[in-house]
């Protein structure tokens, strides 16, 4: 089978967690819609429609993918998948070449013949889809559509469900843990791969959904998982508190409170402290005790500052949002519906911090300014990523050159904003 990934117009609508990745690559349960495609898919070549900017690492990262294209789509019939469409991986076993499958009026898979390659270039897919699907069966697919940031963590606690039926998980491991490792509910919800590392005196509950905990992973004394929840390879909890709705990529450490929310990986919150409905990108460091607020005193809904523009998220629990590479020093206090974007330096004042914190720009003594010069940036980036055996390569510093120019406009203007809303 070939199978191929694309972003539709709204990709950059999921700023500042997508500014470094494309939509597909945003984890919802214990995937990104890539990896789940090619994890219940046959797929035998697949490639990727994405921006333009993140074209070289995405190549780097993955060679054998093909990358925007077109004349590929000529040399045979290709299933097409929105990279926004949050699946049941039973439902795309399912998909059949005649049927075009439809979430909230928008095409979220098709299968493509090559004589209709000629209707698609790179700019035009949103206007070409709908017209070839009305050649096709219409199907009500099931699953979501992730229109915004925040649709991620509202539908991770289904897609965690979705996802742990669809792995077919030999839970033997399960029954070897000892008695001093607590299982509530039915042992049957409860994965843990024969690789990790469970220290007595954890209790795992899987009353309310099931719980996973995949190879390499470790998991201290005291900690408390709370289904459904998925703990990725070789991340470490430490005396932790995780409460349903919760992913947890590769390689986090991670301590404190955490509830409804999604560690993409390699995120570090070691330190006491609440994280509450939000996603946090690769190489954050959360400071001891850093902490969001993801319900308003008065119970309405949360607004939420994407780019710089307030959109209203319709939804009572929603947290921060945090891009890639950004520090939060101790203390620090988010409020409702934060937006920090990527490489930013939050060192608080005791106060709630700004709700938008545009990329690159710091947080100084309670003040919102330009960040340091970005090569500095990029040598705590170097340093950041060697202590976990990873490399900055090139390619990943480019892009984050590029999102650098790429966001200067948002920056200079919420700093100029939050310069006049000080002094008034």
């Amino acid at each position: 089978m070939r199978v191929v990934l694309f972003e539709d117009k709204f990709s950059r609508d999921f700023a500042p967690i997508a500014l470094l990745r494309p939509v597909f690559e945003l984890l919802c349960g214990h995937f990104g819609a890539r990896e789940r495609a090619q994890e219940f898919l046959p797929v035998q070549e697949w490639g990727v429609f994405l921006r333009d900017e993140l074209v070289d690492v995405y190549r780097e990262e993955h060679p054998g993918c093909r990358i925007n294209d077109v004349n590929w789509l000529r040399t045979g019939p290709t299933l097409l998948l929105n990279g926004r469409w949050l699946a049941d991986p039973k439902a795309l076993a399912q998909i059949s070449s005649d049927a075009v499958g439809i979430v909230d009026g928008t095409v979220v898979y098709l299968t493509l013949d090559p004589l209709e390659v000629a209707l698609l270039t790179g700019d035009n897919w949103d206007e070409a889809l709908p017209q070839i699907a009305r050649t096709r069966r219409r199907v009500a697919a099931s699953g979501k559509l992730a229109r915004y940031p925040w649709d991620l963590v509202h539908h991770n606690p289904d897609q965690l469900r979705a996802d742990f039926v669809a792995r077919d998980f030999d839970l033997s491991a399960a029954d070897e843990l000892g008695s001093q490792v607590a299982i509530l509910g039915k042992p049957q919800h409860v994965f843990v791969d024969p690789t990790a590392s469970i220290d007595p005196f954890v209790v795992i509950d899987a009353r309310k959904g099931p719980v996973s905990i995949d190879a390499g992973a470790m998991i201290q004394a005291f900690t408390r998982l709370e289904g459904p929840c998925h703990v990725g390879p070789k991340s470490q909890l430490f005396r932790a508190n995780i409460r349903e709705g919760t992913s947890i990529g590769p390689v986090c450490r991670v301590g404190g409170e955490v509830e409804g929310a999604i560690l993409h990986g390699f995120v570090n919150k070691y330190h006491d402290g609440f994280l509450g409905h939000s996603y946090v990108c690769p190489w954050v460091n959360m400071g001891a005790l850093s902490t969001n607020s993801d319900l308003k005193n008065d119970y309405s809904a949360v607004r939420v500052p994407l780019s710089g523009h307030s959109i209203d998220s319709g939804e009572m629990k929603v947290g921060c949002f945090i891009g890639d590479h950004t520090k939060t020093a101790i203390g620090s206090l988010f409020n409702t519906g934060t937006a920090v974007g990527v490489m930013c330096l939050i060192l608080p004042d005791g106060e709630l911090l700004p709700k938008h914190v545009p990329s690159f720009s710091r947080i100084w003594h309670g003040e919102l300014i330009d960040g340091f010069p970005i090569e500095k940036g990029l040598a705590t980036a170097r340093a950041a990523m060697e202590r976990r055996n990873r490399t900055l390569t090139t390619a990943q510093e480019t892009l984050l050159r590029k999102v650098h120019a790429m966001t200067h406009a948002e920056r200079e203007n919420a700093i100029e904003r939050f310069a006049e809303k000080a002094v008034a």
